[in-house]
This record gives C-alpha cells, sequence and structure tokens, in this order.
C-alpha cells in the first residue's frame, strides 16, 4: 500500500525524561487515524513532533517522500495543523489570518475567495472578517483556526482535538468536511477525547499507553478493545 504518513522509531526526550518510545504508525491516502489513549500518554506530544513543533531525539517521519529532517521547509508545505488551543496572531484580523495561508501555500486566488467564503458561512462568522482575536470568543478563535488549516490542498491534515471549543452546528459541518476530504484522499490524524467521533470518523486507530504504542489497527479492533476493558 502506498503510504502518505511514515513515523518510524520515533522517541521524544523532555527536560531528559522519556515521552514517546519507539512510535511507529503508518497511514495512506483517504485514511483517518485516530491516536488514542489517556491523558499524558503522549498523543499531544506525538501530534506536536509530526508537524515540527517538537523536537525528536530520534526517528524517520516522512510525508509521501518528503523527509522532515532533510527538507524542513518542504515538508511543512505538505500538512496543515489544527491545534487544541487557536494559535493566532492578535495584530491580524480574520480576514488577514486566512490571507496568511493563502500567500504561505500558494493557493490560486479563486479558489482562496471561494472557500472563504464559503467556509466563514458554513462556520457562521462571516459578520467577524475584520475583527482581531482579541474580539473574538474562545469558540470564535478555534472556526478561525479552522478555517485556516481548510484553506490549502495538502496530503495530511493534522487535528488536535478538532470538536474542543466548536458549537454543535459548526462541529457537524466540521464532521462532514472531513469525511469530504477523506473521499478527495487526504490523510487526516486526528486526537479526541470523544470515543464516539473516533468510532464514527475513523478507519484506523493508534493507542498511546505511557509514551508508546500499546495497541493499534483497524477501528473495529479498537471497539472490541473496548468492549473487553469495560467488561
Amino acid at each position: 500500500m502506498y503510504l502518505v504518513l511514515r513515523v518510524e522509531n520515533c522517541s521524544v526526550e523532555i527536560d531528559g525524561n522519556p515521552i514517546l518510545q519507539h512510535v511507529n504508525l503508518q497511514a495512506g491516502p483517504g485514511e483517518i487515524l485516530a491516536l488514542v489513549g489517556h491523558n499524558g500518554a503522549g498523543k499531544s506530544t506525538l501530534m506536536k513532533t509530526m508537524i515540527g513543533m517538537r523536537g525528536k531525539l530520534s526517528g524517520l517521519i516522512k510525508i509521501q517522500q518528503e523527509s522532515m529532517d532533510d527538507h524542513l521547509k518542504n515538508y511543512k508545505r505538505l500538512f496543515s495543523y489544527i491545534p487544541e488551543e487557536p494559535l493566532l496572531f492578535s495584530e491580524l484580523t480574520t480576514r488577514q489570518h486566512f490571507d496568511l495561508y493563502r500567500r504561505s501555500y500558494s493557493i490560486d486566488e479563486d479558489i482562496f475567495a471561494t472557500r472563504v467564503d464559503r467556509y466563514m458561512d458554513a462556520f457562521e462568522i462571516t459578520d467577524k472578517k475584520d475583527d482581531y482575536p482579541e474580539a473574538l470568543s474562545k469558540g470564535m478563535r478555534q472556526k478561525v483556526q479552522t478555517i485556516c488549516a481548510l484553506l490549502p490542498d495538502v496530503p495530511v491534515l493534522f487535528i488536535d482535538e478538532p470538536f474542543m471549543g466548536l458549537d454543535v452546528y459548526a462541529g457537524q459541518y466540521l464532521e462532514e468536511e472531513l469525511i469530504r476530504r477523506k473521499e478527495q484522499g487526504i490523510t487526516i490524524i486526528l486526537t479526541t477525547h470523544q470515543l464516539d467521533k473516533v468510532k464514527a470518523l475513523a478507519d484506523t486507530y493508534v493507542m498511546l499507553k505511557n509514551g508508546s504504542v500499546s495497541s493499534s489497527g483497524p477501528v473495529e479492533s479498537f471497539e472490541r478493545l473496548e468492549r473487553r476493558e469495560h467488561k
């Protein structure tokens, strides 16, 4: 099978303490992979390592044929990222954040305009286009961050707790959009504590426990594992 994302033997230490130990995972096109595990298991650290926000001690991380270690700038143009907490610039308006992504990912202006209008309408923030982050609620900031990540055409979408801070309608739209992206062949890696979302969206899962992979496979095997643990 052709692999879009490969993580091999990845280890991470923070202040000399091992956080991730020899983690392996892989995902193909049109696959939604869920990272699951208890708080402190290493999910967010692994996500931040895959996007280059956290340095690794060892291991290989590739998107398509691009290695993080060899060409980090090229590697970063192959994914977009929705963090658990919005990471917005205080000096930029909503519209300016979108334009920053247009320029960073070289998005065609006509495609960009169409997508911005569609997403702003779907997430109900059309009237917030000239607002700065300090004038927005946390939920509104999360919507802005989500739209930013949805604008570019990239082979991989990383999402850390995608539904946190979103209202019911925005969450439902995002769920539908992720399914559309999957059907287009996009690889999606997400972390979530909402097990119902894992079952509804994911094709495969990787469970982390104390910084190591404790189990992985098709999402159906995760459901069987969950039932056994609750007996």
